[in-house]
């Protein structure tokens, strides 16, 4: 039996027709009220969409030979035990690494050592910055068909931290000595936009891609006017994005990013398309019934991958509160790699194409998006309105209103603010303090800080226990 002699025995039925066999079942309750809900991104979501809705919409889709890797983050502190950590993750199943380099002390000959960078892509983010560090690593790299990502980014380190990791001008002139260095290797990209600093300090959707995308574009208008848009051409920049639970906007969030990106990378001449790095967000995880965190990370995988992301990096259902520890991090692993490899999402990623309510969603979203964007570049750009605060002051007003709904119970978190066992005792389980930490300093802006939805909450029963 074709496709058309299976649909030909269904009587096609219209938009209109099914909203009057709601309203007639609804018995004289209002069908915007009932049933339509407004989103924190002031999107009003409907119950149902059809075909007519892609009426005139343009859609989005990812290349075809998009996929999507396994990857894990470890702290490099030590290289020989990095080494050796990293060495035992790809045997059991990860496909890329990012590592954490605090300093400059690191031997990237014992890191990577025995690891096969021509098949394992690396992903590594300085806490610092040095364009000798660099040097050093490319050396090393020099003549090896190796995949690494820099992932440099002095704007975000300026959010996070309120500083400049020296000064506007030292930081950018830095910064350009190491695309320089890195333009040399096609298979080298010097920079990342981190996003998940939005997300996890409570921004929207639409603020998330804005910002972010802003972010960028003071990357890009710096390119330029430095003559350096053709070093940039071959590297792909790479997005850091947070993921959280509402499922069906975190899918659309990463196509509208990408889309977003391609518009805006083309007014610069820009060829190359953009690398997400997703992981799961920690806004939402929580200390008590902490086992819950491995069923909204599974959730925020799927959204990851349906949504379009290249790589996707664990996070152990323990990590607000433990230290590294084997046994949550190969549970993390083992979540993605049951996804790829026994539940098919290795052959998933464009399954979101063509469905009507995402299509829809990933255009409202880059639209509210965009129309966000222009406004930050006339009032002067990402930076400027950083230095202003009016970033900092939309954020504020963002995670207030979704914290309003997390204290009223109308955002659950399971174990948390409903279904809570007020038995589940913690106090004598925290490896790190999972809470905001405020260290009194000076800079020359207001940092942006992650908080928790639930730590107000945890920290009162903290103190009951």
């Amino acid at each position: 039996m074709t496709k058309e002699d299976l649909f030909s025995e269904f009587t096609e039925v219209s938009a209109k027709q099914w909203k009057q066999k709601i309203q007639v079942d609804l018995k004289g309750a209002d069908y915007t009220e009932t049933l339509v809900w407004e989103s924190l991104e002031g999107i009003k979501v409907k119950p149902f969409y059809s075909v007519e809705d892609l009426e005139g919409l343009k859609t989005f889709k990812l290349p075809n030979d998009h996929h999507w890797s396994v990857a894990q983050s470890i702290y490099a502190g030590d290289s020989k035990k990095a080494n050796t950590k990293a060495a035992t993750s790809i045997t059991k199943g990860t496909e890329s690494i990012l590592f954490t380099i605090p300093n400059d002390n690191v031997d990237f000959e014992i890191l990577f050592f025995n690891i096969d960078l021509e098949s394992i892509p690396i992903h590594l983010e300085f806490q610092f910055l040095d364009s000798v560090t660099v040097k050093r690593l490319l050396d090393f790299l020099n003549g090896k068909k190796a995949t690494v990502h820099l992932n440099f980014d002095i704007i975000g380190n300026l959010s996070r931290t309120g500083n400049w990791f020296y000064n506007l001008e030292e930081d950018h002139k830095l910064l350009e000595n190491i695309y320089k260095l890195a333009f040399k290797n096609e298979n080298i990209s010097s920079i990342a936009i981190d996003t998940s600093l939005y997300q996890n300090s409570g921004a929207n959707v639409v603020q998330q891609l804005a910002y972010g995308l802003a972010h960028a574009n003071e990357y890009l208008n710096y390119f330029q006017n430095n003559d350096l848009t053709k070093v940039e051409k071959s590297q792909p920049i790479i997005f850091k994005v947070s993921v959280s639970g509402n499922y069906f906007f975190e899918i659309a969030k990463l196509r509208a990013l990408r889309w977003l990106w391609k518009s805006i990378s083309e007014t610069y001449d820009i060829s190359d398309d953009c690398h997400i790095l997703a992981i799961p967000s920690k806004r939402n995880k929580t200390l008590y019934d902490y086992n819950v965190n491995m069923l909204r990370t599974t959730s925020e995988y799927m959204s990851a991958i349906l949504g379009g992301a290249d790589t996707l990096l664990s996070l152990p259902y323990d990590a607000i509160y433990h230290k590294d520890n084997e046994f949550a991090e190969r549970i993390a692993r083992n979540q993605l790699l049951l996804l790829k490899e026994e539940s098919y999402f290795d052959q998933a990623s464009k399954v979101a194409e063509g469905s009507y309510y995402v299509e829809v969603l990933t255009h409202q979203l880059a639209e509210k998006a965009l129309e966000l964007f222009k406004q930050i570049e006339n009032s002067g750009g990402f930076l400027s309105e950083l230095k202003k605060g009016n970033i900092q002051r939309k954020i504020k007003e963002s995670a207030a209103k979704e914290e309003q709904l997390f204290e009223t119970k109308q955002t659950t978190l399971v174990g948390t603010n409903k279904f809570e066992n007020l038995d589940d005792k913690m106090k004598d389980s925290l490896d790190l303090y999972p809470f905001v930490k405020i260290k009194p300093r000076k800079t020359i802006i207001e940092p942006i800080v992650e908080k928790r939805l639930a730590e107000a909450l945890e920290q009162k029963r903290l103190s009951d226990e």
